[in-house]
């Protein structure tokens, strides 16, 4: 019976990852496509560089990147590292949710958000902007957790305004140099989707990991000193999903006690 109850428990896993490397392979024609505004529905799967319309074993998840060994079938041009970092980023983050969060709804609001988050983050280094799309389709989710709990609606509708107002003000005050409209507004429907206490220390540890790691970045790399602060925030959002409870209250703890 317990053995019976292991495998299950792999095979579970197993789907779910698989489940988000698939995904991951739609935000990578979100990435590419939605800075260049081209449909992402309609507009069939192509290489960048010879125009080729891909055949369906082309496109196979993860798997045919390895099998054709980064190169395009056709013109043999090096398709991007990209393409399975982000599939595998995905798949391992669904995986890191249930796995943290248990399955419920919950767990697959926060998967989409991920899945949003992280493709979001890739433009936002590559374009400094976040596509307004991605924070409408977190807007949504956060939208379906408050209707999902709408015992505890003020902690989302405090979550919403708290942290985005506090750098609205900075928007404010540094006429913009200081944080981006898209950064606001990620933090926004963030804090909607995860409550107060959750994105306080999202963007606690956005801010830490992109110090740190941005400095470093520029110091060893010669990063230009311009920081897409997305992908940090988005890091410090995920955290928040699944530690925030733990972190806010070790925090606490350090200053009452």
């Amino acid at each position: 019976m317990l053995s019976e109850l292991i495998l299950f428990t792999i095979l579970f896993y197993i789907i779910i990852c698989l489940f988000g490397i698939t995904i991951g392979s739609f935000l990578n024609v979100c990435i590419y496509r939605i800075p260049k505004k081209e449909n992402i529905a309609t507009t069939r799967s192509h290489c960048m560089e010879c125009n080729t319309q891909l055949k369906w074993y082309d496109l196979v998840p993860l798997f045919s990147w390895l099998f054709l060994r980064g190169k395009c079938r056709y013109c043999k041009a090096k398709i991007s590292v990209q393409y399975p970092l982000v599939e595998l980023a995905n798949g391992i983050g669904y995986v890191w949710i249930f796995w943290v969060n248990g399955f419920n709804f919950i767990s697959i609001l926060y998967c989409l958000c991920f899945s949003a988050m992280l493709a979001l983050s890739v433009i936002d280094l590559r374009t400094f902007e976040i596509p307004v799309g991605f924070n409408i389709f977190i807007l949504v989710l956060g939208i379906a957790r408050v209707i999902y709990d709408f015992e505890h609606v003020w902690t989302y509708v405090i979550g919403f305004f708290c942290v985005s107002g506090f750098l609205f003000i900075l928007y404010l005050l540094t006429a913009g140099r200081g944080i981006g409209g898209g950064d606001i507004k990620l933090m926004a429907v963030a804090g909607l989707l995860i409550g107060w206490q959750n994105i306080i220390v999202a963007l606690c540890v956005g801010c830490v990991l992109g110090s740190i790691i941005h400095v470093t970045l520029m110091v060893v790399l010669k990063k230009e000193r311009m920081l897409a602060f997305g992908p940090y925030l988005s890091l410090g959002i995920f955290l928040a999903m699944l530690y925030g409870k733990t972190l806010f209250d070790w925090y606490v703890s350090l200053i009452v006690g």
